[in-house]
């Protein structure tokens, strides 16, 4: 990407599909011109054959988003209507929203400072690659969205319970923009999961060519214009406004409602986009704890509460901060350093009903507190230590 006259710094983005290299936008340009490949294809069963040789589970089956995969998990759970479901606070309406769809009851567990569960909860939250050591109960489901790759005691998140569920959204440790992944060693569980991911059927063809959309005109178009002030984000809207690109959360989800493309198994084309950053994935990774390493020398014995480490893999390096508000708004104006909120709400979006997710304010009083003072900061693929030295600098001024 090229400097611009008008921008003194190229714009450094934590989110925006961070993950898109070249091969991916030049097999997205592929795909686009290959419509028959788009729902039927091979991908599929390869994806979920070497999603269960990586992690070493019995049963992987594959669904259009992360939600979608929970909701398999809990209604092949066969649970009675209504009953109650714990899961953490700080936490994104991804994953409330399926157990209001399945009919069943959120229960809210506040999180301890790690941004995990400090309770007893049936959904373990990985919470941004830092692995939950409560997922050892092999009674829970396992929110693996933040953390594939990451491990407690040298085996991986997302075996330990009694199913987990993985997540490649446009921002998680691997994108097809949309995406997600159930897996289990429950036979019982395993053809549910068979069974429902038949049921659900294949999104439209029309939401499947807004995906590939994605990386093309984000790669092309609305990184690149990021560098003439805000143009690259009033390209983004417009493009979803007219329906070209999908939004990471609709209207319906923050109000607790079901938008009729989920939940659907995951098509032949975004799998082959899963499968294109499957095989990328230890480099992903060992680039994020390098980038993960650069902040902790640089950021130690400061003002910024650090992540622990513990079997992280750092999707996101989240901080705490008196002044996390502050920054990321002097980041953006100043310096066109997009740092990352999540979450600056118990249930994100920050713009979620609430009310409608069964949240009460006060129920999780250490979640809002975070939600105040928390930011993340960029480890991806497309971050270089420059990159990081010149965040670490800015931050410097609040150190």
């Amino acid at each position: 990407m090229k400097f611009n006259i008008f921008q003194p710094f190229k714009p450094i983005s934590i989110s925006l599909s961070p993950n898109v290299q070249k091969d991916d936008v030049v097999l997205a340009l592929k795909l686009l011109f290959q419509p028959w490949k788009w729902r039927r294809g091979l991908a599929i069963q390869k994806l979920e054959e070497e999603f269960k040789k990586y992690l070493g589970v019995k049963h992987a089956f594959s669904f259009n988003s992360g939600r979608s995969s929970l909701y398999a998990i809990l209604k092949a759970l066969n649970l009675p209507e209504g009953s109650d479901i714990a899961l953490q606070a700080f936490t994104c309406n991804a994953v409330p929203n399926p157990v209001l769809w399945a009919g069943l009851n959120p229960v809210y567990v506040d999180c301890a400072n790690d941004f995990n569960a400090q309770g007893q909860v049936d959904i373990v939250q990985h919470t941004f690659g830092l692995p939950n050591e409560r997922a050892l109960n092999e009674n829970v489901i396992e929110d693996c969205a933040h953390a594939l790759g990451a491990q407690i005691n040298g085996k991986k998140v997302g075996t330990f319970g009694k199913a987990g569920f993985f997540s490649f959204s446009r921002d998680k440790i691997i994108s097809s923009v949309y995406g997600g992944m159930a897996v289990t060693n429950d036979d019982e569980i395993g053809k549910k999961l068979e069974a429902l991911q038949k049921e659900f059927g294949q999104p439209s063809l029309w939401w499947i060519k807004q995906q590939l959309l994605h990386p093309i005109l984000l790669y092309f178009i609305i990184l690149p214009l990021y560098n003439f002030f805000d143009l690259g984000k009033i390209f983004l809207v417009f493009s979803q406004y007219l329906h070209l690109l999908s939004k990471a959360v609709s209207w319906q989800e923050k109000r607790g409602l079901r938008p009729d493309y989920f939940p659907k198994a995951l098509p032949n084309a975004l799998a082959q986009m899963a499968l294109n950053q499957f095989h990328k994935l230890e480099t992903f990774n060992a680039h994020r704890k390098q980038i993960a390493e650069f902040y902790y020398q640089e950021l130690a014995n400061t003002k910024f509460g650090l992540p622990e480490k513990n079997g992280n893999i750092f999707l996101r390096f989240a901080v705490t901060h008196p002044q996390a508000l502050e920054i990321l708004y002097e980041a953006w104006v100043n310096q066109k350093i997009l740092l990352g909120d999540w979450y600056r709400s118990p249930v994100d979006p920050h713009d979620t009903k609430l009310e409608e997710m069964k949240y009460e304010k006060g129920m999780c009083p250490n979640a809002e507190y975070l939600a105040k003072r928390t930011l993340n900061l960029p480890t991806h693929i497309n971050i270089s230590m420059d990159d990081a030295k010149r965040i670490v600098n800015f931050l410097s001024r609040y150190i």
